[in-house]
C-alpha cells in the first residue's frame, strides 16, 4: 500500500556531496525541474566560490531546468525570508505545468524552512537597537542571541554584524506574529548523499584544488574590482572570505588554502550536524551513499519514490 501524495523531492547533503548531478539525473528520470536551496548561488558572478557547476545540469544532452540562481547582482544580502518567497513562487510554477519540483541544496535553514512550513516575517530594520548592541563583544552578542533559542544558521555567529542582525530579528519576532505559525503543508521526500567522513575530506579538498587551478582567485578579484566591498566577501564566508584576505595581502597563499581547506571541512560538519537535528526535529531523511554509481543511486531514490503516490496522481 502506498504512503501519502507527495508534492515536492528535496535533496540534502554535505557540500561535496555530488548534490546537483544527482538532483539532474533524478529530475530527468521522474520529468522535474530544479530548485537550488544555497544561499549563495543566487548571486550573479559567483560561480566557481559557490559551486554553481553549470555541466552538472546537463544529462543526456539535455540541460535540467533550474530556478533560485543567478537572481541578484553579489553585493546583495539574500536571506531566507527572500528565498521563502522565491521557493513558493518557483514550486507554484513548475507545479502548476505538471512537473515535479525538486529542491536540492546544502543550506539547512533554507530547506528547513519549506519543509517545516515556517511563516516568515520581513523584519524592519532597528537602528536604535542596532547602536546599542555594536557598543557589546562579539561574546555578548552571542550570548543575547542564544536568548532567543537555539542558533538555528550556524553563520549568524560569523562574524558581528549577522549577530546583530540576528539579534534583530529575534526581538521582533518575539513581539510580534508567532514565528511557528505554519503556511501551507508541503508532504516532502527527503533524500540525502552522504560520503564517510575519511572520503568526504579527500573529496572536499580536491575539489577546492580543482576550484583554485580553474580561476577562483579571479573570480574574487573581479567581485572586488566591481565594488564588492571586503565585508561582503567576509559576510558571504568560505572561499570569499579567505581568498579576498589573501588579495588583500593579510595571507600568504599557503595560509589562505590552509585555513580555507580547514574551514570547509568544519562546514561541512556543521551540515551534518544540523541535518541531524532536522531528523531530531521529525524530519524523515531516506541517506543515499554517495560512493554509490550514479544508476545504482537513482534506483535506489525510485525505490523510496516508488512508495508514495505521484503528485501527478
Amino acid at each position: 500500500m502506498k504512503k501519502n501524495r507527495f508534492d515536492l523531492i528535496t535533496i540534502l547533503g554535505h557540500t561535496a556531496a555530488g548534490k546537483t548531478a544527482f538532483a539532474a539525473n533524478l529530475a530527468h528520470r521522474l520529468g522535474g525541474e530544479i530548485i537550488s536551496a544555497d544561499s549563495r548561488q543566487v548571486y550573479r558572478g559567483m560561480d566557481i566560490g559557490t559551486g554553481k557547476d553549470y555541466k552538472d545540469y546537463m544529462v543526456e544532452d539535455t540541460r535540467i531546468p533550474v530556478h533560485l540562481i543567478d537572481l541578484m547582482e553579489a553585493g546583495y544580502e539574500y536571506n531566507v525570508y527572500l528565498f521563502k518567497h522565491d521557493f513558493t513562487g518557483a514550486f507554484t510554477d513548475i507545479s502548476d505545468r505538471d512537473l515535479i519540483p525538486i529542491l536540492c541544496g546544502g543550506t539547512g535553514l533554507y530547506i528547513d524552512s519549506v519543509l517545516r512550513n515556517y511563516k516568515m516575517i520581513n523584519v524592519p530594520v532597528n537602528e536604535v537597537l542596532r547602536s546599542e548592541l555594536e557598543a557589546k563583544s562579539y561574546e555578548e552578542l552571542k550570548g543575547i542571541l542564544r536568548l532567543y533559542g537555539p542558533l538555528h544558521n550556524v553563520t549568524d555567529t560569523v562574524n558581528r554584524k549577522r549577530m546583530i542582525r540576528a539579534i534583530e530579528i529575534g526581538m521582533y519576532q518575539a513581539t510580534h506574529i508567532d514565528s511557528n505559525e505554519k503556511e501551507r503543508e508541503l508532504n516532502s521526500i527527503v533524500l540525502g548523499i552522504r560520503f564517510e567522513r575519511t572520503i568526504r575530506r579527500k573529496r572536499i579538498t580536491d575539489r577546492l584544488m580543482n576550484r583554485l587551478e580553474n580561476g577562483m582567485v579571479e573570480e574574487v578579484e573581479s567581485l572586488m574590482k566591481a565594488g564588492v566591498s571586503a565585508e561582503k566577501m567576509e559576510y558571504y564566508g568560505l572561499e570569499y572570505r579567505w581568498i579576498s584576505k589573501y588579495i588583500l595581502k593579510e595571507l600568504t597563499y599557503d595560509e589562505m588554502l590552509s585555513k580555507l581547506n580547514t574551514a570547509i571541512h568544519q562546514f561541512a560538519k556543521r551540515q551534518m550536524t544540523y541535518f541531524r537535528g532536522m531528523e531530531r526535529k521529525g524530519t524523515s531523511i531516506h541517506w543515499i551513499e554517495g560512493q554509490l554509481p550514479m544508476e545504482d543511486k537513482i534506483v535506489a531514490a525510485m525505490e523510496i519514490i516508488n512508495q508514495y503516490h505521484s503528485p501527478r496522481t
